[in-house]
């Protein structure tokens, strides 16, 4: 059952508003979306009953968090929203931040505040990327390439780890762009919709072989690469070995 509460009045304020982006279906998505707030206290991140709001937007937001009697007097609170939904693997660093593996939430600033004084700062809507996990129900007929992505020295698992594709159609030239994020066991399934880098095929002689390069990044200067042709090694189990660069 979803967590959020239906909108029951009209919001005026909150110290944060998250939008849920369905990045494989292109669309702002809040019905299935689970989401989780925590509280930075004395060094540890402590589990709040607070539920998040869903606007009509779609938007998730926490109207009443903050409210004090006397907000002039309190300090700001630091809080942590985390987010689940089935098949999916929330994308926490914002767009422009690299990649990291170890950011597992979205951390925001909560200030005093009532009827009478506002919050200090002014907030802006936040978008959360979900992307599809390795759980994903891909429509049938989706080419999808799996695996498990381990450190390079260890062979342990490599989790929350980001696993990327990109090129561009050979027709239209236009570009494409597929992710998805690792899970507890390091495993993941990337959806290839699009064209890879061609050869053979036509008048070669050769069968027509697609080459798609995946890229995984756990943080900055910490990845591993791989090259998958199509067909013949989608049905494999790959390996992508995260080391450091």
């Amino acid at each position: 059952m979803s967590r959020f509460m239906p909108l029951a009045r009209s919001v005026l304020s909150s110290p944060a508003w998250f939008v849920p982006f369905d990045e494989y279906a292109l669309r702002v998505r809040a019905a299935g979306v689970t989401a989780r707030l925590d509280r930075w206290d004395d060094g540890i991140w402590v589990p709040q009953d607070t539920l998040a709001v869903r606007t009509p937007s779609g938007a998730l937001a926490y109207p009443a968090l903050g409210r004090r009697a006397e907000p002039l007097v309190a300090q700001p609170v630091r809080h942590r929203a985390r987010f689940s939904a089935p098949g999916y693997e929330p994308l926490y660093p914002a767009d422009d931040q690299p990649f990291d593996a170890d950011v597992t939430g979205v951390e925001f600033l909560v200030y005093p505040n009532n009827d009478d004084h506002p919050p200090a700062v002014r907030t802006e809507p936040r978008v959360v990327r979900m992307l599809p996990g390795a759980g994903f129900p891909y429509p049938p007929g989706t080419r999808t390439v799996q695996g498990v992505v381990v450190d390079a020295a260890t062979g342990a698992p490599a989790v929350n780890v980001l696993v990327e594709a990109e090129g561009q159609t050979s027709l239209e030239a236009e570009p494409w762009h597929e992710r998805t994020l690792s899970d507890i066991r390091g495993a993941f399934r990337l959806s290839l919709r699009w064209e890879g880098e061609k050869t053979g095929g036509g008048t070669t002689g050769q069968p027509l072989v697609e080459t798609f390069r995946l890229r995984a990044t756990q943080r900055p200067g910490r990845t591993g690469s791989l090259v998958v042709r199509a067909p013949e090694e989608l049905g494999r189990r790959q390996v992508i070995e995260i080391r450091e660069q």
